[in-house]
Formats: structure tokens, sequence, C-alpha cells
């Protein structure tokens, strides 16, 4: 049985780059046979920055999300293990990704998390390092391999990495997802995990 993989393109940005990103990872993960592969555009959502007085923590299953996040939450929900694929704005990540993350708890929690980022110089790292820190509140466990585009707009042609490399750091990426993946679940699923 396949891992079950969410792709989840963070940019929300006019012009963005964030899609020919995503859905070329996307691709990757297809192509590596390890996952069925849902990929969620926050572009494509109902993602209100205003949150509810109570927080999605201690609320459970019920928690009042808009009807138009709905399937980014039972995507997160399904999934063995995430990609977030993030620009880099101002040394950090976007406020669409930070929005799509507070409203949802349970959904991340003992599930792995891997990073592809694009920007400048940086290649997005700054963003993936607050990331870490965010998501590790959520209990999800952050894969130490990471796959960054620096100068991605000299960087990229026709849809694709000019490093003719880069498909090969996929796979070594996915690979690793794929064994934290196949584990956490199987732990899931022999114990609650203790939140």
């Amino acid at each position: 049985m396949n891992l079950e993989l969410l792709v989840i393109i963070a940019s929300v940005r006019e012009g963005r780059f964030g899609p020919v990103v995503g859905h070329w990872f996307a691709e990757q993960a297809h192509t590596h046979g390890g996952f069925d592969v849902t990929v969620a555009d926050l572009a494509d959502l109902d993602l209100p920055l205003s949150l509810p007085a109570e927080s999605p923590k201690f609320a459970g299953d019920d928690y009042p999300r808009p009807t138009g996040l709905a399937p980014l939450t039972s995507a997160l929900a399904k999934a063995d293990a995430v990609v977030i694929v993030t620009p880099e704005y101002n040394h950090s990540y976007p406020a669409s990704l930070k929005a799509a993350i507070d409203w949802h708890f349970t959904q991340w929690t003992a599930k792995p998390v891997a990073f592809v980022s694009y920007g400048g110089a940086s290649g997005g790292r700054h963003a993936v390092l607050h990331l870490e820190n965010v998501l590790s509140e959520l209990h999800a466990v952050a894969i130490r391999d990471r796959l960054a585009f620096p100068n991605y707009f000299t960087a990229w042609q026709d849809g694709r990495p000019v490093d003719g490399e880069a498909p090969g750091y996929a796979k070594q990426l996915l690979d690793q997802l794929a064994w934290w993946a196949a584990a956490l679940r199987s732990a899931r699923r022999a114990a609650p995990y203790p939140a």
C-alpha cells in the first residue's frame, strides 16, 4: 500500500513561481513510486487570516474551519507525509502558509514534513529554518535533508531545474521521507501519539 503524500504550494503572490516548482516536485514523487500524490495550492483555497478565539490544539475535530478549507483539512488528515514548497519572503515564509498551518493542529501530529524551497541567494533556507520551529510545536517531524533552489530565476528553464542532478536530490529526499512516513504511520496505528 502506497503512502499518501501531500505537496503544499505555499505562495499566493501574483506572478509566483511556486506552481512550477511544486508540479515538478509532484512529478518526481509520482516517478519515485512510493507515494500517492495530492497537490494543494494555497492560492486555490479560501484561507482567512482571522482565526477563532479557541485554539485547534484544544478544540478537536469540531474546530470551526471555513468550508473553503475542507479540501486542505481532509488532505492533511489523510496524508502520511507532507512536502511544503515555499519561497522566502523577507527571510521567512509566506503569511498564507502560516495561516494554513495555524488553522490545523492534530493533522500535523507525528507526520514527517520535508521542504522544497526557492529564492534568491539563500534558496529559501531561512524560510525552512523558521518552518522547522513552527512544525516542531505541532509535533511534526522535519526531515533533515531538503531541496533548495537558489537564484531560481536563472536556475530553471522550461519548467525544470537546469541542474541535471536535481532529480537525484529529489529522489534522496523522497527516499528519506518514505522511510519516515512508513515508520510513523506504523507507530500511529500501533498506539496513539502522546501529544
